[in-house]
């Protein structure tokens, strides 16, 4: 990247420079704009703050995006309330059919035995005993109409049963007060939630969808739904769980999206 350093914002080659800089910088933020800060005013704001720094140096450049991202966090779980509920909704508003997603088509999602498929279990956990479907679907289930709300820009609202999170949680010996859940999932994506999103009353371990069995493509054997974030933080065909202190990451989110992503 080239170093231009306007020496005077007034004179018509001070501005030609800026306008030169910004448009080398437009393809980074663009992208970082997609992954990072979900379209919420990026550009405004790093154009205004790299407005101070040293635009010719681009690991200062993502110094300062990893730092807004990271405020972004703060401010997230800061406005986050773990008694707001999310929406819901009637049964006739319920999206048909429910769309797909993943980064990778249908034909290539998973397909796991339930029969044979256990939930295993590690970290800050007092009963790390493997989990088969069988025994979550022992537990009290709870049933929700929400909205998915996707950071591509589209939403649709379905209905998730299962089991409560904060039940599942308090009944393996989870130690409620660590920082994150991590998830690992069968399809190689993995994810994290902070532990206050992981106790929220909204939060659950998807068994079913519409009432009938979890689909293949919605996750099956089981997803986590959680309604107060973003659809990517809402992770499918799970086969392992920790609880932890050390920031777990994720598949999006070392890619470079917030890792909070809720409300």
């Amino acid at each position: 990247m080239n170093d231009i350093k306007p020496q005077d914002d007034r004179t018509p080659e001070a501005r030609a420079a800026r306008r030169q800089l910004l448009e080398t910088l437009r393809p980074r933020l663009e992208r970082i704009e997609r992954r990072s800060f979900l379209r919420q005013g990026l550009s405004l704001g790093a154009l205004t703050m790299l407005s101070g720094c040293n635009l010719a140096d681009g690991d200062a450049v993502d110094r300062v995006l990893l730092a807004m991202s990271r405020f972004n966090d703060r401010v997230q779980s800061l406005l986050f309330s773990k008694t707001t509920l999310a929406p819901t909704y009637a049964a006739d508003r319920i999206t048909k059919p429910f769309p797909f997603n993943a980064f990778y088509g249908i034909d290539d999602a998973p397909d796991i035995d339930g029969d044979t498929w256990k939930l295993e279990l590690s970290g800050l956990v007092a009963d790390k005993t493997p989990w088969t479907l069988d025994r979550l679907r022992a537990l009290p289930q709870q049933s929700q109409i929400t909205r998915l709300i996707c950071v591509e820009g589209w939403s649709a609202i379905g209905q998730w049963s299962g089991v409560p999170f904060r039940t599942f949680l308090e009944h393996i010996g989870a130690d409620l007060t660590a920082r994150y859940v991590g998830i690992k999932c069968l399809d190689r994506y993995y994810s994290s939630i902070d532990m206050e999103t992981a106790l929220h009353p909204q939060t659950i371990i998807t068994l079913d969808y519409g009432g009938s069995e979890l689909p293949t493509g919605y996750g099956y054997p089981i997803r986590l739904r959680i309604p107060t974030k973003l659809g990517f933080k809402n992770p499918k065909y799970i086969g392992a769980m920790f609880v932890t202190n050390t920031y777990p990451g994720g598949y999006w989110e070392d890619q470079g999206y917030n890792w909070f992503s809720g409300s």
